[in-house]
């Protein structure tokens, strides 16, 4: 009697083992995987109509200026892809441009037009590694990428000198991406930083997301997603943390967010301002979703970016 019941619960064990790894393969699959999100394609946290000829027209513009294309291996051997626009005018001032989850470089064309065109800097726009031209079968996060910002970072110093001023500007994922990057040893040519709408870390938003979409409890799903992901991507959700960053970053930085993102929750800015010891500012655009400050308050956004990064640019 004994012997059946342990193999019951044996057999019982096994099960739930099964149908966890089976559902951590599913949610890797679903969010880390380099594929095709279809649950982003008219997503409502997403999309903005009124904004579309704005789109159309970054497009064009982009489309009609002299990029150079630019290839680096990363430091795990993937091949990263990135555009580089030179400034009108000799300058030592540069921004690299950070898009967001399943994003591509050219979807920054936007603020590279005002960087350019209004601000006379030079642009890089890499594709995060899994997105775009860039190699790799999974998205980071902003984790593995920001030791391919560093790289990034590394090549424009070599391209225009030591005397180089850079900005980092990213959106969403880019935004962690470049809060992350923030708490690594930087060089004095990354004068600061601008975050719009970023996350505290992978797991918060995994989190957040994981609820809305399918209203199931966490645990201990969310720790067996991590756990696979380890395996399969190299990272644990906890690593990517851009809170850890920041706390230990010494980076002037600018955190932008929509009072109305749903996507990545407005609430999610405070935390990351508060923890930076350094020169900072918090600008919150009312009535702005995920991804739309700049549009929402266009002079506004340029106002509070002009005056910021002009405090540490020579």
């Amino acid at each position: 009697m004994k012997g059946n019941i342990m193999l019951a619960l044996g057999l019982f064990i096994g099960v739930i083992v099964l149908l966890l790894v089976i559902g951590g393969n599913y949610f890797y699959n679903y969010g880390v995987l380099r594929k095709k999100k279809k649950f982003m394609d008219g997503n409502p946290d997403l999309s903005n109509n009124q904004f579309e000829s704005n789109w159309r027209e970054s497009k064009e513009w982009f489309q009609g200026k002299p990029w150079e294309s630019i290839q680096m291996k990363s430091f795990d051997g993937l091949n990263l892809y990135g555009a580089y626009l030179k400034a009108k005018a000799p300058t030592d001032k540069t921004v690299i441009l950070v898009h967001g989850y399943t994003g591509r470089g050219s979807g920054m064309a936007f603020l590279a037009r005002y960087y350019y065109e209004e601000l006379g800097y030079s642009v890089l726009m890499p594709d995060l590694r899994g997105h775009g031209q860039s190699e790799g079968n999974y998205i980071g996060f902003g984790w593995h990428d920001r030791k391919d910002l560093m790289q990034w970072i590394n090549y424009i110093i070599e391209k225009q000198g030591a005397s180089s001023q850079i900005v980092l500007h990213g959106i969403s994922m880019g935004g962690g991406t470049v809060l992350m990057t923030s708490g690594e040893e930087l060089p004095k040519s990354v004068k600061c930083i601008v975050s719009d709408c970023a996350y505290t870390s992978a797991k918060d938003i995994l989190l957040f997301q994981m609820k809305k979409m399918f209203n199931i409890p966490a645990f201990p799903l969310m720790q067996v997603t991590s756990l696979i992901c380890k395996l399969r991507a190299g990272y644990f959700f906890e690593e990517a943390s851009a809170l850890n960053a920041v706390k230990k970053s010494k980076m002037p930085i600018i955190f932008i967010h929509g009072s109305e993102d749903k996507f990545v929750p407005t609430k999610m800015v405070y935390p990351l301002y508060e923890a930076l010891n350094a020169e900072k500012e918090l600008f919150i655009v009312p009535k702005a979703g995920h991804g739309y400050a700049y549009w929402v308050d266009e002079k506004g956004y340029k106002k509070h970016v002009e005056e910021f990064i002009t405090r540490f640019i020579k």
